[in-house]
């Protein structure tokens, strides 16, 4: 199952997809169901009521129209896994890690599909990372890799966009700043449901290509299955730290190919486009203008 985040009259309304790409309100066919994504998440049968809701709509035709948004706008944490994929870490010249590398984004990093995003003016070297976003679906702390998968609710593509400039050039480095311009974590178009494709769900993720557009030309072109750390070793590494909970999106890392590493460097400038495609999950396309 397909869900997303429609900006409305009604205001942002949790939707399913149907498979042909119009859009149920959940609410509207069960008013018990809540309007965000992240609410129906929290709920122990928020999936499978979304479900019926979906076929409901779908069967009288009670589909909605509008923008689509991040398929979670609002999500509690973003935590990103740096240096997950060996040849990035090998293009960047870094250590292969022995656990996984993490660090964190902000709320105002998030953007939907079809989004424009604005390159800081204090930025003259904006970098791309396509990677696959885990989305939490179940309250778990101390979680063990055993059970860690029970706790993902779906998937979606993500774009961990980078000032490098001020993540590597500063003073100390700025991996804080240079990772949470406004913007700067674009997701969706779609929230895909894990479990068996037959079930509409998305399948193993662990084996899907990754792959990252500029203008249209090839930059990244890897697949999960170079994962240095699985999902289940990175939820159980973060949740000997902290709870995790349902909306929690987790970056699970990109491949080689970013700007930074090439010779010259590639970055993102006025007027480019984005495009980010991994497995099942659609496209996410980002526009890119200057700020003024």
């Amino acid at each position: 199952m397909k869900l997303a985040t429609l900006s409305t009259e009604s205001g942002p309304r949790a939707v399913a997809v149907a498979d042909d790409g119009r859009f149920v309100d959940l609410n509207a066919v069960d008013e018990s169901l809540p309007t965000s994504v992240r609410a129906l998440l929290a709920l122990d049968d928020g999936l499978s009521r979304a479900a019926a809701a979906l076929a409901t709509g779908v069967a009288g035709r009670r589909f909605v129209a509008g923008t689509v948004l991040a398929p979670i706008p609002d999500p509690g944490k973003v935590l990103c896994i740096g240096l997950n994929y060996r040849d990035h870490a090998e293009e960047t010249n870094s250590p292969i890690p022995s656990e996984p590398v993490v660090f964190g984004k902000f709320g105002n990093t998030i953007r939907g599909p079809e989004a424009t995003v604005t390159l800081p003016k204090v930025s003259e070297q904006v970098d791309f990372e396509a990677e696959l976003v885990v989305v939490i679906g179940r309250t778990g702390k101390h979680v063990s890799e055993a059970d860690a998968m029970s706790h993902v609710a779906g998937y979606m593509n993500g774009n961990d966009v980078s000032a490098r400039d001020w993540q590597k050039g500063r003073p100390g480095g700025q991996w804080l700043l240079g990772k949470t311009p406004d913007g700067f974590a674009p997701t969706g178009p779609y929230l895909v449901t894990a479990g068996g494709v037959e079930d509409g769900g998305a399948g193993d993720p662990h084996d899907w290509p990754v792959k990252l557009t500029l203008n249209g030309a090839v930059m990244q072109d890897g697949c999960t299955a170079d994962f240095l750390f699985n999902l289940p070793q990175i939820i159980a590494h973060l949740t000997k730290i902290m709870t995790l909970e349902p909306g929690d999106l987790i970056f699970t890392g990109t491949p080689a190919g970013v700007g930074a590493a090439r010779k010259p460097p590639v970055w993102i400038t006025d007027g480019a486009t984005t495009e980010v495609t991994i497995g099942p999950l659609g496209t996410l396309r980002t526009r890119f203008v200057a700020e003024k």
